[in-house]
């Protein structure tokens, strides 16, 4: 381990573990960022997984460590919080982005196990069909988990689209080939909808469908410990929506989860993070109190209700969760 990685550990222990640490916490809400549960830690090791999965172990690890350190409460308690009133320990809530069939199968068991609550945020026009994600799609094909014949075909379509592979993914070091892998999915954020979903196309379709489906979101709901709220209808990146595509990106959303749900939440979550003034103003238009955005911060009931910060979780830091209270305690920072 680094000089450094001991530092940022040591850091956030004594964050959480001294009162002058905790002092920043106080009145405020940590909201925690999460995405995917693997079956396993080794697969979510890897950089270009590593942002959006845990595995079991480290997602228990992390359960245990946020009981032991917060009030782990339901995302609307910590949102409707008094702000007068200041609980003995901080608060966190659990967000998941996507609405990944491992949230059911993987993460959900955790969560019961623990009794911790989490919100689900769905890509609706995913739930209940066997329409792939494209990040996992065109990722996995390139990494080669579906051999190396499979990935010709989408090579040369994302050839076609202008997005040629650069040549470190290639590379016969693994963590190497990974790391580019990882920043080429990101540059591909910013092909049009219509764009990745023909490059899906050109991917072999797994066996299982990649999102839940309405069965298990009731089945969740049921529980009493997860709620639901929208994460866009198709994931398009609303910045890049004219006002038409945007009113119905919002309200397609929307209508499919007060149809799925017997109370879905009144909170949007930003595909990608992504929102201006314009999507704020259609958010709220569309009957949606508060939205989850990608900053980083803590939230205290004093900022924008329509851009509320969370702190992502990634294999590293939950596998390793006083490097996640070194990244809260630099949110907590004006």
């Amino acid at each position: 381990m680094s000089i450094k990685q001991v530092f940022k550990r040591t850091g956030g222990w004594l964050y959480l573990n001294t009162p002058l640490g905790r002092h920043p916490l106080r009145g405020a809400g940590v909201i925690l960022m999460l995405h995917r549960v693997l079956n396993n830690d080794r697969a979510a090791e890897l950089p270009h997984r590593n942002e959006l999965c845990v595995g079991p172990e480290a997602f228990e690890h992390l359960l245990i460590w946020l009981q032991r350190h917060f009030e782990c409460v339901p995302l609307m308690t910590l949102l409707l919080a008094d702000p007068e009133s200041v609980p003995n320990r901080p608060r966190v809530a659990l967000t998941f982005d996507d609405g990944w069939r491992d949230n059911a199968t993987n993460a959900f068991p955790l969560l019961r196990q623990y009794q911790i609550p989490a919100s689900i945020f769905l890509s609706t026009d995913f739930i209940g069909s066997r329409q792939p994600f494209w990040w996992e799609s065109i990722g996995e094909t390139l990494w080669g988990s579906h051999g190396q014949a499979a990935r010709q075909p989408l090579i040369e379509q994302l050839q076609h689209a202008g997005r040629p592979l650069p040549v470190m993914l290639d590379d016969l070091d693994e963590q190497r080939r990974s790391v580019s892998l990882l920043h080429y999915l990101h540059s591909l954020k910013t092909l049009d909808p219509h764009t990745l979903s023909h490059l899906t196309d050109a991917c072999p379709r797994g066996a299982q469908p990649q999102a839940l489906d309405w069965f298990q979101v009731r089945m969740l709901e049921d529980s009493g410990l997860v709620r639901f709220g929208p994460h866009g209808a198709s994931h398009a990146i609303l910045t890049g929506l004219d006002d038409q595509r945007l009113h119905e990106e919002l309200g397609r959303s929307r209508i499919a989860l007060e149809n799925g749900c017997a109370q879905p939440l009144p909170v949007y979550c930003y595909p990608n993070g992504n929102h201006d003034a314009r999507v704020r103003q259609q958010v709220a238009a569309h009957g949606f109190a508060f939205a989850l955005g990608t900053e980083t911060g803590l939230y205290r009931n004093d900022g924008d209700p329509l851009n509320v910060p969370r702190f992502g979780v990634s294999q590293h830091n939950a596998h390793q969760p006083e490097l996640l209270a070194w990244r809260i305690s630099r949110g907590a920072r004006p």
